[in-house]
């Protein structure tokens, strides 16, 4: 059964969520990337990590979904331009302003230190959290995002020559097509999706609410216009888990290594054959992994708890936290 949606009021904005299971073991919080809804995560993925003991809270970033939208279309030409000669543009908003949705967000669970899972797009507010708000983050897991840094590789020509282009006031059908098309560009050579569970998925995704051209453009131009974020990971405490595709058309693997290289003590797991989606035949081993680096944290989070003294007089008594194991940085 599918919880209802909740939202959170932050100033005029209203995020909209999900919260699934008790979250015995700790709150995770999942963010989705460029245009995509809550509803994006695979349900499999959701439900292997509840069946963990795990609390699951799904979003939906600004622009997206059942979340406050804005208006304008910025000039995405002149923002991309300028983002490939490494300089910053104005646009309606960056991604320290969606990160910033998020960090209100984790205030208002009031669930204490959250697990971050950002995918993409979601990665990088996850970074730009778990730099910013330390206190408030116990673990986080990159999912084939980037540290935003100009010189890493590109994504292919005809992967962003489609994004950069949807169809303007487009019919359901030409947003359908579009959608789909999406998909086949950027998704898993080894594990290719049906055609026909993309369109369904797509098709569902428009019925829910998914952005007009404009709302995704707006993101896209967050992304693009916003610094990098490279001094930022530097500053991040939590224990971190990098995943990455090794076939990965939109943000190449590059990426992926650079951000697991610039994040202390960071974890790195390359999946081969896998492009820039979660495709249903890897989302046990994508649930194994975010589980695992979960209950790694949880139980030095449990150890590192001060332990009651018999004589109250007694200053309390602390054991030192369990290492997290992990490819280090």
């Amino acid at each position: 059964m599918t919880p209802d949606v909740q939202f959170c009021q932050l100033g005029e904005l209203s995020i909209a969520y999900t919260s699934h299971g008790d979250g015995v073991r700790g709150c995770l919080v999942l963010v989705q990337g460029l245009g995509q809804q809550l509803t994006a995560w695979p349900a499999s993925l959701v439900r292997a990590l509840v069946q963990a003991g795990v609390r699951v809270v799904c979003i939906d970033n600004r622009d997206v979904g059942k979340s406050s939208r804005l208006t304008g279309r910025p000039p995405m030409a002149w923002i991309y331009l300028r983002h490939r000669l490494g300089l910053t543009s104005r646009a309606p908003y960056l991604l320290d302003d969606m990160a910033d949705d998020l960090g209100g967000l984790i205030e208002h669970l009031g669930a204490g230190p959250v697990h971050l899972v950002g995918l993409s797009m979601g990665g990088m507010l996850c970074q730009i959290v778990a730099a910013r708000k330390p206190a408030r983050v116990a673990s986080l897991t990159s999912i084939m995002s980037s540290s935003g840094d100009h010189r890493l590789p590109r994504a292919r020509p005809e992967v962003m020559r489609h994004i950069l282009t949807p169809p303007r006031r487009p019919t359901f059908e030409q947003a359908l097509a579009h959608g789909v098309r999406t998909w086949e560009l950027i998704g898993s050579p080894r594990y290719p999706t049906p055609r026909a569970v993309l369109v369904d998925r797509v098709r569902q995704e428009l019925e829910r609410g998914a952005p007009d051209a404009g709302g995704t453009e707006r993101q896209f131009a967050a992304v693009l216009a916003s610094a990098p974020r490279v001094p930022l990971l530097r500053l991040i405490t939590a224990p971190t888990l990098v995943i990455h595709g090794d076939a990965d058309p939109l943000v190449p693997l590059a990426a992926g290594r650079n951000v697991h290289a610039l994040t202390p003590g960071a974890r790195l797991e390359v999946i081969e054959g896998m492009g820039h989606d979660l495709p249903e035949p890897l989302v046990p081993r994508i649930a194994a992994l975010i589980v695992e680096h979960v209950a790694h944290v949880e139980h030095a989070r449990a150890v590192a708890r001060p332990v009651p003294s018999p004589h109250a007089s007694d200053p309390p008594v602390t054991t030192p936290p369990t290492a997290v194991t992990g490819e280090p940085a």
